[in-house]
């Protein structure tokens, strides 16, 4: 079934979703802008840019003269030095929605073969229970999924994985150092287990242990991620550089532009304090800012494909976008 208009829930994924704006709403609209995030210290620095405006520049009876050279020789490698670090945040961003997107590959192909490769009585459905093997290895990969993303965000098992696991082994994750680990090793013993008993042939055995060590891999690398931030010193260099800049700037127009300096130092501090905030919000794309990844909506997707996997029919729905987020 197609998406709604400005909605695209399976493939997109991300959190602010919507249709591009033109024209004058483009530059009208705050939901999913960084402006929320600056406003009080850009509405400061417009403010010093008014005084200065008012004052032509005089400070405590002394008239204070900058060229607007300095500006222009810091500006340029501020913005290079800015639109790198947001380059690199981008790049841990994308790496984290590449692994999340390995993840659901990898959780359909484990569905695929626990329900294909493994011998059982009947075939593998939902209704079988926890019993059943297959069931229970499936049904696993879903709370894999969803313990990685609480343990991403720091938060504590979400008690809805419940339903995936049986007590016993719920209650022993809840206790686990790193949940998501726990689960995969639990997959392993099943999984050797099946071995055993001549429920599937060592060979074929070997194809799902692969499938499980690429999402132990991919857990292991959003781990990576969420626990190497960019250096701090490189984030407070730039950020204060950008501040000292943007508040003398207004100093250094005044004599060129006169009224007209709030404007343009409304537009460059905007700018320069956007670029900030959002390689903030993107360094760090396991959180529940508005543009970090919708975890619970691909925790969800994997869920639906898994359970009708094992044909269950208490399928949840998608989750839906409210006010353009996807969580």
């Amino acid at each position: 079934m197609p998406a709604p208009a400005g909605i695209f829930f399976q493939a997109a994924k991300f959190v602010i979703i919507r249709d591009r704006p033109s024209g004058l709403k483009l530059f009208l609209l705050l939901r999913g802008s960084v402006l929320h995030r600056i406003l009080p210290v850009l509405a400061v620095n417009v403010a010093i840019a008014i005084a200065v405006t008012w004052t032509h520049g005089v400070l405590g009876g002394l008239k204070i003269t900058v060229t607007p050279i300095p500006f222009t020789l810091i500006g340029l490698p501020l913005a290079i030095f800015l639109g790198f670090r947001n380059n690199s945040a981008y790049d841990r961003f994308w790496e984290g929605r590449k692994l999340w997107g390995e993840l659901v590959l990898r959780s359909r192909n484990l569905a695929r073969q626990c329900t294909g490769l493994i011998q059982g009585e009947g075939p593998a459905l939902a209704r079988n229970g926890l019993q059943d093997v297959r069931v229970r290895m499936v049904l696993r990969a879903v709370a894999f999924c969803g313990s990685l993303r609480d343990l991403l965000r720091q938060h504590p098992p979400d008690p809805q994985l419940a339903r995936f696991l049986a007590p016993r082994e719920f209650d022993r994750m809840q206790g686990a150092p790193n949940q998501p680990d726990y689960l995969m090793r639990q997959m392993g013993q099943d999984l050797g287990q099946c071995v055993q008993t001549g429920r599937i042939d060592a060979c074929l055995a070997a194809g799902i242990d692969a499938t499980l060590s690429a999402m132990t891999a991919a857990a292991a690398s959003c781990e990576r991620i969420k626990n190497t931030p960019i250096p701090f010193s490189y984030s407070v260099l730039l950020h204060r550089t950008a501040y000292m800049y943007c508040f003398l700037l207004p100093f250094g127009l005044v004599d060129t532009l006169e009224f007209m300096t709030p404007v343009v130092v409304a537009i460059v501090a905007y700018t320069f304090f956007g670029l900030d905030a959002l390689g903030d919000e993107l360094e760090e794309p396991f959180g529940m800012e508005p543009n970090d990844l919708p975890l619970d909506a691909i925790c969800r997707a994997i869920e639906i494909d898994l359970r009708s996997a094992l044909e269950d029919e208490d399928i949840p729905p998608p989750l839906q976008a409210v006010d353009f987020r996807l969580m």
